[in-house]
């Protein structure tokens, strides 16, 4: 067998379902953004029917076949080559194992189980998403079974989103970060200096708005002429390639920083995906490491860099431009401000302290509820009880509480860690970045962030998927995952703004 010849097979075909899948996005970008209230239904069969074609492509004879010819040759590959078989045959196993009728029906509960949370949540009505909820959980507690587990059944799910993360190394890195988040947290809580933050609420036009945040798009690195922005109910990020990543936020007129700090959450993930080699077009491998390291890129340019004092003395004259409201503002204000810490229900809306509270909950609750040892009738109940234990506060309504995020609606259990891994990869990134360029904040005071995004790019954004996240965080740091980082980051940055001693 000549082996260049079946790489290239591989990849042509490869590059065939790649195209499928982006359809498949497409189509799903468009039921969050535009679609008819009445389409949803008849959306959803389409959807169906392309994830059937995709799951056969992925399942064929032809996968296997690919993998039984090319495994013998494996030291003569290239590392791209090595990763592109290794993830191919990852993939062909994990979907292999669940039937296709399970498959095809799995999508098409989850996109009508989103438009049914959707609807649950504008009506503030958990009841409504409640049986849909079910089917999703048992369906996800069934396709567990087909793919095995050996210890704990949710280690399945984390698996696949972080390879080779286990609740028993989560238990143990969380249970540093829970801890080390508290010590901060009681410390600003005997603080005696009270921030103000009244400036940020009032009345923000939205187009206003939406022109401040397409400006900051762009000056933080997002390229506009391979992206767009839109709004949804809950902002998130998809792409059909390196040239085509399409954002999502949604805008709030009483509120300045929501709108503004998801536009730039989910820019950081847009540049990410913009950013990865062509090179890996048709090789299953033009995508982020995993799920934490896109949220460490996400949550570096939202928080490490967006509230951040050099970027806020930027920032300030910009927002002075859009809104009266900030004609008085000072620069210690302003940072203050967007750096204030309460304890709060909604997660995306959370300060970067106590953010990492609110994934650890959902963390212990998706445990619990994917090894049945509570039901999905329960979980409303628990959620309370957790917020008012973690954070000390409770929900008034479900849209605040059970409802404010969709994950659960379209099947992403093990996703939530991410968030909270991301904070760490993040801050250990950037750990690194500041013991090679000591002074690259100052350029940022001026709005020059190119330094920083190049760096980025070549860490992390080009490399795509070729590397584990264990083998890139240790490439770009030269160690594992450690939780001091982000600890110590978030203890010299509270400290000072909060005279604590």
């Amino acid at each position: 067998m000549e082996l260049k010849y079946k790489i290239d097979e591989l990849k042509s075909y490869l590059g065939q379902h790649e195209k499928l899948v982006q359809a498949i996005g497409l189509i799903y970008w468009d039921m969050r953004t535009n679609i008819p209230s009445k389409a949803g239904e008849s959306r959803a069969k389409v959807l169906e029917y392309l994830s059937g074609e995709s799951f056969k492509m992925i399942t064929s004879p032809k996968i296997e076949e690919f993998i039984k010819d090319l495994t013998p040759y494996k030291n003569e590959m290239s590392l791209i080559e090595k990763r592109m078989l290794e993830e191919l045959e990852r993939n062909y196993n994990e979907t292999k194992k669940i039937p296709e009728d399970k498959y095809v029906a799995y999508v098409g509960l989850c996109s009508n189980s989103e438009l049914a949370w959707e609807k649950a949540k504008d009506a503030n009505d958990f009841e409504i998403f409640k049986p849909y909820l079910e089917k999703v959980v048992e369906f996800q507690k069934e396709f567990i079974e087909y793919w095995g587990y050996k210890d704990d059944k949710y280690d399945t799910l984390l698996d696949k989103y972080e390879l080779g993360l286990t609740t028993e190394k989560l238990d143990k890195i969380f249970s540093e970060l829970r801890d080390g988040i508290l010590e901060v947290l009681n410390k600003i809580k005997e603080s005696k200096k009270k921030l103000n933050r009244d400036f940020l609420y009032g009345h923000f036009d939205a187009n206003k708005q939406k022109d401040l945040s397409l400006y900051i798009l762009e000056k933080i690195g997002f390229d506009m002429e391979a992206g767009r922005l839109d709004v949804s109910v809950h902002p998130f990020t998809t792409n059909f390639g390196n040239k085509d990543v399409r954002l999502t936020t949604n805008y709030h007129e009483d509120e300045f920083t929501s709108a503004l700090f998801s536009t730039i959450h989910e820019g950081g993930h847009g540049i990410y995906e913009q950013n990865i080699s062509d090179d890996l077009e048709c090789t299953g491998l033009q995508t982020g490491a995993s799920m934490a390291i896109h949220e460490s890129q996400s949550r570096f340019y939202e928080n490490i860099l967006g509230r951040s004092k050099g970027f806020c003395s930027y920032l300030l004259p910009v927002a002075k431009k859009y809104f009266e409201d900030f004609k008085d503002v000072t620069l210690d204000e302003f940072y203050e401000a967007m750096n204030y810490v309460e304890t709060s229900l909604i997660r995306t809306e959370a300060d970067e302290l106590t953010y990492g509270l609110h994934i650890i909950i959902r963390y212990e609750i998706e445990k619990e509820l994917i090894n049945g040892r509570i039901s999905v009738s329960e979980l409303k109940d628990l959620w309370n009880k957790k917020y008012k234990e973690y954070l000390g506060v409770e929900p008034k309504n479900d849209a605040e509480g059970i409802l404010q995020d969709m994950h659960w609606s379209d099947g992403s259990f093990g996703y939530f860690p991410s968030y909270a891994l991301g904070n760490l990869y993040g801050a250990q990134m950037f750990n690194t970045l500041l013991k090679e360029n000591p002074n690259i904040m100052e350029e940022v005071k001026n709005g020059n962030l190119t330094e920083i995004t190049k760096w980025l790019n070549e860490k992390v954004h080009f490399h795509g998927a070729i590397y584990t996240p264990e083998e890139l965080i240790k490439r770009v740091t030269g160690e594992e995952l450690n939780p001091k980082y982000f600890i110590d980051y978030l203890k010299n940055k509270y400290y000072k703004i909060y005279d604590v001693e």
